[in-house]
C-alpha cells in the first residue's frame, strides 16, 4: 500500500470528544496534507460548503447537528457529495440505517482502529490518485507523438492503461502483438525507444516500471 496518493488528501473531521478529536488529528497530520476539524455537525457543514474537502470523517450523535443530519444536508439541500466515513459505536443501529441510505464510503467503529481508518481513506483516495496518474501520462503520449506515430502511440497508450499500483508493467510482447495488430519487431522497438527516452525503465525480463516523468512536462 502506498500511502504518498494521501498526501494531497484534505480531511474535514467531525468530532465533539475533544480528546478524541485531538488524539486522532494529531495521527492523521503524518499521513495527509491538512485536517480541518469541527466540533459537531453544524460547524462541519459549514466548513464543507466553504471549503475543498475531499473526505469527511464524522461522528454520528453530536449536539446541535449530528452526522447523519449534517450529511444529508450537504447531500439534499446542498447538492455535494463528499466522500465520508462514519465513526460509530455498535449501539446506533437507526442512525447506522440512515447512514447505509445515504451510501456513505465506510464504517470504523469506536475506539478508532488507526489502521483501520487509515486504509479506509487509501481506499477512498486510490481512485483520484490513479486518475491524475493517468491525467500526467497524458502529457508522456502528447510528447511522443509529435516524433512517433500510428501504432506506436496505441503501444504506449495500452502500456499506459496496464499499469498496476505500483506503476509496473507486466504485459507479453505477444499481448501487445495480439491487442494491437502489430509486428513483434515493432514492439520490441517500442521498448526501446522508451527505455532510452526515459519513459519506462527494465525491473526484470519483461517487466517494466513506468518512470516519473515530469521532467516532459516542463518541456511542454
Amino acid at each position: 500500500m502506498d500511502l504518498n496518493c494521501l498526501k494531497e488528501c484534505v480531511i474535514l473531521y467531525v468530532e465533539d470528544e475533544m480528546s478524541v478529536q485531538n488524539q486522532t488529528k494529531m495521527i492523521l497530520n503524518d499521513f495527509v496534507k491538512e485536517v480541518k476539524v469541527a466540533n459537531d455537525g453544524k460547524e462541519g457543514l459549514e466548513i464543507a460548503l466553504a471549503e475543498d474537502i475531499d473526505i469527511i470523517i464524522t461522528d454520528i450523535l453530536m449536539p446541535n447537528m449530528d452526522g447523519i443530519e449534517m450529511l444529508k444536508t450537504l447531500k439534499f439541500e446542498h447538492n455535494k457529495e463528499i466522500p465520508s466515513i462514519i465513526t460509530t459505536a455498535f449501539s446506533e443501529t437507526e442512525y447506522l440505517m440512515e447512514a447505509i441510505k445515504l451510501k456513505v464510503d465506510g464504517f470504523i467503529t469506536k475506539p478508532i482502529n488507526i489502521k483501520d481508518l487509515i486504509s479506509t481513506i487509501y481506499n477512498i483516495m486510490l481512485p483520484k490518485a490513479q486518475k491524475e496518474e493517468l491525467k500526467d501520462c497524458s502529457y508522456i503520449v502528447n510528447a511522443l507523438s509529435s516524433l512517433v506515430g500510428g501504432k506506436k502511440i496505441e503501444i504506449l497508450k495500452y502500456i499506459i492503461n496496464n499499469l498496476d499500483e505500483e506503476k509496473v508493467f507486466y504485459g507479453s510482447y505477444q499481448e501487445i502483438m495480439d491487442k494491437i495488430g502489430v509486428s513483434k519487431p515493432t514492439v520490441v522497438n517500442m521498448f526501446k525507444q522508451l527505455i532510452q527516452s526515459g519513459v519506462l525503465e527494465k525491473v526484470k525480463n519483461k517487466v517494466y516500471r513506468f518512470k516519473d516523468n515530469g521532467f516532459i512536462k516542463e518541456e511542454l
